[in-house]
């Protein structure tokens, strides 16, 4: 599978997977808010060792700047305005009592440790300063956070959690564990729908584990994860790419083209819900979504060569 990360709007996920025959099967979605009821949100913040930087503190001058009465030199805090936009945003569009849950994770001896920081509004949380945690944690786990945001809102409809991390996972198996374990009370409806979003920030990122989450194979149609880096986001609405209604009507008639022009999907008769998928040949470089006479090219590849939109 190959999770593209050039998209052209209005697509907030393009997935391109092997199919038999020559084709590929893809599955896109259109970028959109979720509308779901009794909706409770969460954002876990990762404090573990590894971050320190991130949080931004007063770097030393050394001897002669202490000398010369040279001030200390700042270093940008890069937690607090993704961590105020992200929590605002779930605040304000998402959560059924607006107020999004936050802690930070990974903290304390082994970073299995939690610190809450309380439920915020959106006008609280842009003007939270997201500091470091009491206690920086000497390892990574995430599991804590996971079942902390499970256990708290077992009763809910449904659960969005967005973790922030440099994306260092010393768990990762036990994380893999559970994510199969809640995956399938879901798909036996043993337990509410949910959807954890993980989000890479800084220069140390480690993209292959978020991307082992992200394509876990749980066993299930439930697909528990996504993974977003927070230096190719352009829209907040993107943290919401795997969260569609795959009934919900969006268009009316539409047509999905391969890059010769022939149709390959026709929805003229059923509308266009949010959720795409279809086959098309390995070999095309592009597919176009035709819909209210606009024209919308998207690579299949990263490399693909493609034209611009045709907007109306």
């Amino acid at each position: 599978m190959a999770q593209l990360k050039k998209i052209v709007e209005p697509f907030g996920e393009v997935n391109v997977y092997p199919a038999s025959g020559g084709k590929v099967r893809v599955v896109a979605t259109i970028l959109m808010e979720p509308r779901k009821e009794g909706c409770q949100t969460g954002i876990a913040i990762d404090g573990s060792g590894s971050m320190e930087s991130l949080y931004g503190h007063a770097e030393e001058g050394g001897f002669l700047a202490s000398l010369f009465g040279t001030k200390k030199k700042a270093i940008a805090n890069q937690i607090t305005p993704v961590a105020q936009k992200l929590c605002a945003y779930l605040a304000r569009k998402l959560d059924a009592d607006g107020g999004t849950t936050c802690i930070y994770w990974a903290t304390g001896s082994g970073g299995g440790d939690i610190e809450e920081v309380g439920d915020l509004t959106a006008d609280q949380a842009e003007k939270h300063v997201f500091g470091p945690p009491r206690n920086f944690g000497s390892g990574t786990q995430l599991l804590p956070a996971m079942k902390y945001f499970a256990e708290r809102f077992a009763k809910a409809p449904f659960g969005f959690y967005v973790f922030i991390t440099d994306g260092e996972l010393h768990d990762l198996d036990e994380v893999k564990g559970f994510t199969k374990k809640l995956a399938r009370e879901i798909a036996q409806k043993k337990r509410n729908p949910m959807k954890f979003v993980l989000i890479g920030i800084g220069p140390n990122v480690n993209e292959d584990q978020m991307e082992q989450l992200d394509d876990l194979d749980t066993g299930t149609s439930v697909d528990l994860w996504d993974h977003k880096l927070a230096a190719e986001m352009k829209h907040l609405q993107e943290i919401f790419a795997e969260v569609v209604d795959k009934n919900a009507r969006i268009a009316d008639k539409a047509k999905i083209l391969d890059s010769d022009g022939t149709v390959v999907r026709d929805y003229s008769d059923t509308g266009m819900s949010a959720y795409l998928e279809f086959e098309i040949s390995a070999n095309a470089p592009y597919f176009t979504l035709e819909v209210n006479n606009n024209r919308i090219h998207q690579g299949l590849s990263d490399t693909a060569t493609v034209p611009p939109s045709e907007m109306a």
